[in-house]
This record gives structure tokens, C-alpha cells and sequence, in this order.
């Protein structure tokens, strides 16, 4: 291949890759062609892209970039899994992945990267389990709701307790009974 044709390639990874923070390098040598027609389907029906890519390419498109730490990943054939939504996240790319490779024994990965944290092959399982942005945010807010929600309750609890003592007064008077000393 020539400098002109791989200075093109470079350039149209830079451009693709433009703003991503967070990937995962799979390899999907040996995979049958409807399987990974089905793969490819379903991870572009959730936002999510998968690019082969050639290694030496990729690895000049990564330099100084968020990507760079996939560099020393690039080994054989690749391709590189992310998401083009900003609703979805890496997560919830590594779940999808994580469903498929169940599927396909076929599919290997290579690592992730996660603003500037590195995921092992053997690691992809546990970034699967993170929290995604959302899910993070709403575990937050119920915990710094949750002291506010108890103060309520506990405010409430006495006031509740004396309407429930004058409803009952007010039953045993209508009802013609007396009252005493308690």
C-alpha cells in the first residue's frame, strides 16, 4: 500500500475517531459471515459502531488523542467497538458485547479504554457492571434525597400520631362513650 493511501487511511480514522473517550478493541477473526452480519445489526440498532481497523493506521490516528491507550491493544486484526450516540455509553457497549460473546465463541476481546482507564481482556465483564452515566446520576440523587425524605418522615410521625389520638376521641365521643384518665 502507499504512503498517499495510508496517510488517507490515518486521516479518515482521525475524523472518525474525532471526540471518542471511551472504545473497546475486539477481534472478530473466524467469525461466519451471517453471524457477524447479525453482531454488526444489532450493535448499530443500539448506537453502537464496530470498525475494523488496520493497526498501524490506527495506531498514528490514536497518538495524542483519548484513544491512545488502545495502541499497544492493536495486534493482528481488529476492530474497535464504540458508540455513536451520546445517550449510550461505553457500558452499555461492554454489556451488548459481553451478551454476544456469549453467543459467539468466536469473538475475543482485546481491552477497553474509559476516560483514560485501561480494561484487560479478562476486565470487559467487570466494566459491563459499572453504572452507566444515568444510572450513576439517579443513585446520587436518591441519596442525597433520602436524608431529606426521612426529616420528612420524622416531622411528620408525631403530628400523625396526635390526629390519629384525636380521631379516635372524637369516635368514642360520637359514640357516647367517656373519656378518662389514661
Amino acid at each position: 500500500m502507499s504512503k498517499p493511501v495510508k496517510n488517507l487511511i490515518t486521516e479518515d480514522y482521525k475524523r472518525r475517531f474525532e471526540g471518542l473517550t471511551a472504545a473497546i478493541l475486539v477481534d472478530v477473526r473466524g467469525m461466519e459471515a451471517n453471524d457477524n452480519n447479525a453482531f454488526r445489526n444489532d450493535l448499530a440498532g443500539k448506537s453502537n459502531k464496530v470498525t475494523v481497523v488496520k493497526n498501524s493506521q490506527a495506531k498514528r490516528a490514536f497518538d495524542g488523542t483519548d484513544l491512545e491507550g488502545l495502541s499497544e491493544l492493536l495486534d493482528g486484526p481488529s476492530a474497535l467497538v464504540y458508540s455513536v450516540s451520546e445517550d449510550t455509553t461505553v457500558v452499555n457497549v461492554a454489556r451488548e458485547l459481553v451478551d454476544w460473546a456469549k453467543k459467539l465463541d468466536t469473538l475475543e476481546f482485546r481491552g477497553a479504554l474509559l476516560d483514560g482507564i485501561k480494561f484487560g481482556p479478562d476486565q470487559i465483564d467487570v466494566l459491563s457492571k459499572y453504572p452507566t452515566k444515568d444510572e450513576a446520576q439517579a443513585t446520587i440523587v436518591t441519596l442525597l434525597l433520602s436524608p431529606a425524605r426521612n426529616l420528612v418522615g420524622a416531622v411528620k410521625s408525631p403530628a400523625s400520631n396526635i390526629a390519629g389520638i384525636l380521631k379516635t376521641i372524637q369516635e368514642k365521643l360520637e359514640a357516647g362513650e367517656t373519656i378518662g384518665k389514661a
